[in-house]
């Protein structure tokens, strides 16, 4: 048996922005967004849209959300606009991610008591408060945030990061505007880009996989390997951000039911002892991880030979790392500081994690060969 979910509405294409107003309703709205959102004349766009609704704007956000800024920031937004009913996230990763951690009041108005019960110390069968709906916009093609519940929040004096999940993150709505992503720098399209492919291949070599998620991560990884390489040749072309837009949000739906797996759990230690943006971080094991998850599984293998089109598991891999080496990113864990030994003790510590345990492979490794 299996099943598939995912309640975001998609509205999508060039000029699906337009359309905020009426997503937003009549309710008040709070927007959080990237910084450069005022100089490239979003927030005043936003503004135009929704009038006197838009209670606040924050721009000040930072990548990979941490504890330290996200506290202060989630107690003044409950503290000066109890009365704002949505979030409209216009941004990549880390901002959706902020928003989804500004969506639930706690009864004491603190950031620590929604964090005492993301690491376990507390219960959060329901909301302990109110909880505003999300409305995300996102500006990068590869997050994925738009259309899961999932945030990724960081304490780096800590040395560790914590999963947000709860029944209500999920966003309400999700825009998706190519034309918003026509302004994103090459390190960041290629960063995002890769963070999708690695969306659409964890979800297939995935114990969650079902027959929707795969067809959807397929399409998705095809779409990438084919149109990535173009559109960092020409940053400037519409055609192909929509191209990045659609691919990007097919892989965020397909992991929306299954999560992410081994490669995500190798990255999160490289993006907090190195800041290794997470999009690198989570794919230059890409071929280490699918050489481990080829053999497994019969259907699974069909599956990621489609995609490069190649007729064995060899030509998979050669062709994944190929398609890496040519976007000028290193599959060679040496690259990222990390030796031979050092790399196969990340392994062994990764497939123990929960995502590596959704890692086909996982269960059935007591040694681990790459």
């Amino acid at each position: 048996m299996w099943h598939f979910f995912n309640p975001v509405q998609i509205d999508a294409g060039p000029g699906a922005f337009d359309g905020l107003p009426e997503l937003v309703g009549n309710r008040r709205a709070i927007l959080i967004a990237f910084p450069e959102a005022r100089e490239l004349g979003l927030c005043d766009r936003v503004q135009a849209l929704l009038g006197e609704q838009l209670l606040a704007i924050e721009t000040d956000i930072q990548p990979n959300p941490d504890v330290s800024w996200l506290s202060p920031l989630y107690e003044r937004l409950w503290r000066d606009h109890p009365d704002a009913e949505c979030i409209i996230a216009l941004g990549g990763g880390s901002v959706i991610d902020c928003a989804k951690a500004m969506l639930t009041s706690t009864p004491s108005g603190t950031f620590a008591e929604l964090l005492d019960c993301l690491s376990g110390k507390a219960s959060l069968s329901q909301p302990p408060g109110r909880v505003r709906s999300l409305i995300a916009v996102p500006t990068t093609a590869g997050t994925g945030s738009e259309v899961t519940p999932w945030a990724t929040i960081w304490d780096k004096g800590q040395g560790r990061k914590y999963s947000l999940h709860l029944p209500w993150t999920w966003p309400q709505a999700a825009i998706i505007d190519p034309a918003l992503m026509c302004s994103l720098p090459a390190a960041a399209t290629l960063a995002s880009g890769l963070d999708a492919l690695s969306h659409a291949l964890e979800s297939l070599w995935n114990i969650n996989r079902n027959p929707v998620s795969a067809s959807l991560a397929v399409s998705a990884a095809r779409q990438i390997i084919r149109h990535l390489p173009l559109l960092m040749q020409d940053l400037s072309s519409l055609e192909l951000r929509a191209e990045l837009a659609v691919a990007a949000a097919m892989a965020g739906l397909a992991f929306s039911n299954t999560k992410t797996a081994l490669a995500h759990s190798l990255s999160y230690d490289l993006t907090l002892e190195q800041g290794l943006p997470h999009g690198i971080a989570c794919s230059f094991s890409l071929p280490h991880v699918m050489q481990m998850a080829l053999g497994q599984d019969a259907q699974l293998d069909q599956l990621l030979l489609s995609i490069f089109e190649v007729q064995d598991s060899a030509q998979a891999v050669a062709a994944l790392s190929q398609f890496l080496d040519q976007l000028g990113v290193s599959t060679d864990p040496a690259a990222y500081g990390v030796s031979p030994e050092q790399w196969q003790q990340r392994i062994a510590q990764a497939l123990q994690g929960p995502r590596g345990r959704n890692f086909i492979g996982a269960h059935a490794m007591d040694a681990v060969q790459v």
